[in-house]
């Protein structure tokens, strides 16, 4: 379903059930135009490193700030509460660190000395580990073992070189069930000195997440330990994501971290074929690289994959597990397929008029309906797309790959679209349109 339709689930005689009429009360904010977020312009991305090295771009996200004081780089992340939408519809009261989750990613060089000064701004002690990069033990930031934790107001000076390149994050290592569950975590990239491998035209950074928000809620239970109902990249839901843009005939990098409390990722992007370069222990060796379409994004990891966009189009990029690209509503609801419901629908219909049991013939047929849907919560699938509701949500976005200047939606050229297939040609193809299949 579209953002602006959602149903509200309920048991009753075993079934799903929904009553327009009672959630109609409930849907009194009205959503923003579906159609999600416009495209970024295709600029071209500024230069960072030496060779040529782009700078990272982190969709629906922020690169941190650096100065360089004599010959160190210096950056301030603040750990703090404050409001985040995950889509057009949903708002959560989570944590992180500058007012975003994930908080900004920070990018330098191999070779340079950081200095990352960490004020604390919430209710409890934090800290903040380094995932992934090697530093002196006492720059760790596990709290008790290499140092004390940061009590509420107080500021932390981490500094340390930066002594291998590679795709790393950083996290709290305080309450970590907690404050990493509510959205305190980010991205760390080292470029190397010396550029590894072809020249990258786009480099892109995604945290994958996921959250448990109760339908209606505003707060993520950072106790859940599956059933998780939101799946994000860089903690926005499809169709809040923001779309990767690209340039036929670039060569692109997909960065992706996983700091979710439970689950592996295996992400899959349409149209193209790529290679893993990297994972946060460093660079595969060309000889060891096979040619894949899924990249599986463990607990904990950073994975590091690199394509060349020679196919325009509207390619999707998801998490292949089905559960993962839906939403809240997605979750929790009893098996519903194949149910004759006529008999129910009767009876609570003598009450209920607007009553209608949903989810006997699949799941599908909900991303076409026009209902209403609780005060902040999310629809259960996707989006109006070009050519109908994309009935997919959560942990989607899309590589929009052009020739030049994008636009909303890729023109297929005539004839490139899957279409109702003309009984004539399938007689002529030697297949019989009645028959009820081939053996």
């Amino acid at each position: 379903m579209n953002r602006r339709n959602f149903l509200q689930w309920s048991a009753l005689a075993g079934g799903t059930l929904i009553s327009s009429k009672a959630l109609a009360a409930q849907a009194d904010e009205i959503v923003r135009a579906a159609g999600g977020p416009p495209d970024p312009p295709l600029t071209r991305p500024k230069v960072v490193a030496p060779g040529g090295q782009v700078a990272v771009h982190t969709p629906n996200g922020a690169t941190l700030p650096l100065r360089t004081v004599g010959k160190v780089r210096v950056g301030h992340l603040v750990a703090m509460p404050f409001e985040h939408e995950f889509a057009p519809g949903l708002k959560g009261e989570v944590w992180g660190y500058n007012g975003r989750t994930p908080g900004p990613t920070i990018e330098a060089v191999e070779g340079d000395v950081i200095r990352l000064y960490v004020t604390n701004r919430l209710p409890e002690p934090t800290t903040v580990h380094w995932h992934g990069v090697l530093l002196p033990n006492g720059m760790d930031g596990v709290s008790g073992l290499t140092q004390r934790p940061i009590k509420p107001g107080e500021t932390f000076m981490y500094e340390f070189p930066l002594t291998k390149a590679g795709t790393y994050m950083y996290h709290p290592h305080f309450d970590e069930m907690t404050q990493m569950a509510l959205g305190m975590v980010g991205m760390f990239i080292v470029h190397p000195r010396r550029p590894v491998g072809p020249r990258v035209d786009r480099d892109f950074a995604l945290m994958t997440h996921e959250w448990q928000i109760a339908p209606g809620a505003r707060r993520p239970n950072p106790n859940a330990m599956s059933d998780f109902n939101l799946l994000t990249f860089n903690s926005k839901a499809f169709p809040g994501t923001e779309p990767l843009m690209v340039r036929k005939g670039e060569r692109v990098r997909l960065r992706f971290g996983n700091l979710s409390a439970m689950d592996h990722h295996p992400i899959h992007l349409h149209g193209f074929a790529f290679e893993m370069t990297a994972t946060d222990g460093g660079y595969i060796p060309p000889s060891a690289r096979i040619p894949e379409t899924t990249v599986l994004v463990p607990v904990g990891s950073t994975r590091v994959v690199e394509f060349v966009a020679d196919a325009p189009g509207d390619w999707a990029m998801h998490c292949h597990m089905t559960h993962h690209v839906m939403t809240q509503m997605g979750h929790g609801g009893p098996v519903m397929v194949g149910v004759d419901a006529k008999r129910i629908d009767r009876r609570v219909q003598a009450m209920l008029p607007e009553y209608m049991t949903m989810g006997h013939d699949g799941m599908g047929a909900m991303a076409e309906m026009d209902m209403p849907f609780p005060k902040n919560s999310l629809p259960m699938r996707g989006t109006p797309g070009q050519f109908s509701s994309i009935d997919m949500g959560g942990m989607f976005t899309v590589v929009k790959v052009r020739d030049g200047e994008a636009t909303e939606w890729y023109r297929n050229p005539a004839g490139t679209v899957a279409d109702v297939a003309d009984p004539a040609k399938m007689r002529a193809d030697g297949i019989d349109p009645d028959a009820k299949f081939d053996v």
